[in-house]
């Protein structure tokens, strides 16, 4: 590449959920800019985040996770995913070399063979024993109707570990090999455009998630019902945890308070580091059956427009 032309494009990362998009997309730009959990649809809206180096920016998009639709919340995560792939550079298909292939998979792969914007197979989780990644590229072959050697510059597939960064240089690489050229499309001091509302709400879900694990992942969500800057040095946040039932909101709580507890603190210190100012954190646990199929909450989080 000629080192005087730079490049600019937006990439999309997509996989079915739990493949490890955000942990890849923090590693990519060096810091946390996504939620990041071993419980599977954590991410649920798509996050902008900028890479700048010498050969020219790359903006990333992480999307949902891929799966079957039962929710209007889950058809809002699926409409992003559709989003992020209007008018893409790239696509990362990035998928857990893991595990096994699965409807979710083959819907990605569906998804993806009609769009123009070159692929690359991100092959994750090379730092464990991979069984399954032959059967990947096997897959993309039946798409293709031949061997992805032949078919390079519209599927290339790059063994990677998000987690520890091995060939994630490679990667980058790729990447840069196909975007258009081009100016900057955002300034090179910014690191994401994620709102602050939305950034709040996830950092309080994401320590949510790690305190109560696998009880009520897909039950929970989390709403910045206030956000107001009481002066330079401190931030109030009241927030509303929403859940489906109240079984659902002792979990939440925990024994005395406990686990609320536990939440607000890991939340508060993780944003004091992020915007480098005090926090106090209200946060309110209630019990709404209904909220991932009220359009109108879903909006006001940030899932829908």
């Amino acid at each position: 590449m000629n080192a005087f032309i730079k490049k600019a494009g937006v990439v999309a990362i997509i996989g079915r959920p739990n493949v490890g998009k955000s942990t890849l997309l923090n590693y990519l730009v060096g810091e946390k800019v996504a939620i990041v959990s071993p419980i599977p649809q954590t991410t649920r809206n798509q996050i902008r985040a900028i890479l700048n180096e010498k050969r020219g920016q790359i903006v990333f998009l992480d999307t949902p996770g891929m799966h079957v639709s039962k929710h209007a919340l889950d058809r809002a995560m699926i409409s992003a995913i559709n989003d992020s792939l209007s008018g893409v550079d790239v696509v990362i298909h990035l998928v857990d070399a893991t595990e096994r292939l699965g409807e979710e998979e083959g819907m990605v792969m569906e998804r993806l063979n009609h769009i123009k914007a070159p692929i690359i197979l991100g092959l994750n989780k090379i730092d464990r024993p991979v069984k399954y990644l032959n059967d990947y590229i096997e897959a993309w072959e039946k798409k293709l109707g031949g061997k992805v050697s032949a078919f390079t510059d519209r599927v290339m597939p790059v063994p990677l570990s998000a987690l520890d960064g091995t060939n994630v240089d490679r990667l980058v690489d790729e990447l840069f090999e196909r975007l258009p050229e081009g100016e900057p499309l955002y300034p090179e001091d910014i690191l994401t455009d994620f709102p602050r509302q939305l950034t709040i709400q996830d950092i309080i879900r994401e320590k949510l998630l790690m305190f109560i694990r696998d009880e009520l992942p897909f039950s929970v969500a989390v709403h910045a019902d206030e956000i107001t800057d009481r002066s330079v040095k401190l931030t109030y946040v009241k927030a509303s945890i929403l859940v489906e039932r109240d079984s659902q909101k002792a979990i939440v709580i925990g024994k005395k308070g406990a686990i609320l507890k536990k939440v607000g603190e890991a939340s508060r210190k993780e944003l004091e580091d992020i915007y480098g100012k005090k926090f106090y954190l209200d946060l309110w646990v209630k019990v709404d059956e209904n909220w991932k199929q009220d359009h109108g909450l879903l909006r006001r989080m940030g899932y829908l427009l």
